[in-house]
């Protein structure tokens, strides 16, 4: 790829991530939490810029105590976050989460999170950057659907590889009807997106076959298309060739934001120029420093010691 500014310009949520200190499949069971900085675009930013990449956040948050504290996270991680809105009507967003080994159990509070426009997403920028990113949270909610939609389109015709981690759940997202047809959208631009079975399973309403998702989304327009399955690995589409990468057994202490770690990892590689095989690996690697670590990662990660280490 075209070597640019900046790999990676991420739109989209940056919150206070309030993670239960005991395992549980539930908050029911979750007396006590450990504030964090979350929100998967400022972790995906966080982490390739530990990776090695100049990486930049647009995202909004209150001007609250908690909005200065999730900034000065992002920023200590190497992020630059020149372009976060201080939105004056609206308090920072938060997420209860269970701590668990698997899918966590999780209640949003939405507030400042969808304040973003489409003035706060320069073309100056979008010239400057290889990778555009997003998730489902901006684009669940006016106004920040509306202004990454037309960013899309703005950041494809300034030549950036578009991303989406199809992060979608109910609870973030009510109208499945309209979340299809805003991802349709999105995808038209020809993305690459990430996606769980999990987030496959919420965002059709039922159980659904992986060679179903890979039709659909590529007749959405998806130019590649990775397909995570926990412990058993990840697949990786292109619509010409499937390539399945299965992870080593490790002692998982904490799976909040190891999608973030596995996507970071992959695009990473992707903008080294390594092939899908090498792109899964160096995804599932991030994913294990993620996964073996309680809370966001913390240290700088040499990018080619993805590709050194066994799956």
């Amino acid at each position: 790829m075209n070597k640019r500014e900046y790999g990676l310009v991420a739109v989209g949520e940056l919150l206070g991530d309030f993670i239960g200190t005991e395992i549980s499949t539930n908050l029911y069971d979750t007396q006590k939490f450990e504030r964090f900085q979350g929100g998967s675009p400022a972790n995906l930013a966080s982490n390739m810029a530990r990776l090695g990449f100049k990486t930049a956040i647009i995202s909004a948050v209150g001007t609250d105590n908690l909005g200065k504290y999730l900034v000065e996270k992002v920023t200590e991680a190497g992020v630059d976050t020149s372009l976060v809105i201080y939105d004056k009507t609206e308090p920072s967003s938060i997420v209860l989460v269970s701590r668990t080994t698997g899918t966590p159990d999780f209640i949003p509070y939405r507030t400042a999170d969808r304040m973003i426009n489409p003035e706060n997403i320069p073309d100056e920028l979008l010239q400057k950057c290889s990778v555009f990113h997003t998730t489902c949270w901006p684009l669940s909610k006016q106004p920040s659907q509306a202004s990454v939609l037309d960013a899309a389109k703005r950041a494809k015709k300034a030549g950036c590889v578009l991303s989406a981690d199809l992060n979608y759940a109910e609870r973030v997202w009510p109208d499945r009807k309209e979340a299809h047809a805003v991802i349709k959208d999105f995808l038209s631009n020809g993305a690459l997106i990430k996606l769980s079975e999990d987030d496959a399973e919420r965002f059709y309403g039922r159980v659904v076959e992986m060679k179903e998702v890979f039709k659909d989304f590529h007749s959405w327009g998806a130019s590649l298309i990775c397909y995570t399955l926990g412990g058993k690995g990840s697949v990786v589409s292109d619509g010409k060739e499937l390539v399945f990468k299965k992870p080593e057994a490790i002692n998982v202490v904490d799976a909040t934001g190891a999608g973030d770690s596995f996507w970071s990892g992959f695009l990473a590689a992707y903008l080294s120029g390594k092939n899908s095989k090498e792109c899964a690996q160096a995804g599932a690697n991030m994913a294990k420093i993620k996964l073996t670590t309680i809370g966001p990662i913390k240290h700088e990660v040499k990018l080619e010691s993805l590709f050194s280490i066994k799956i």
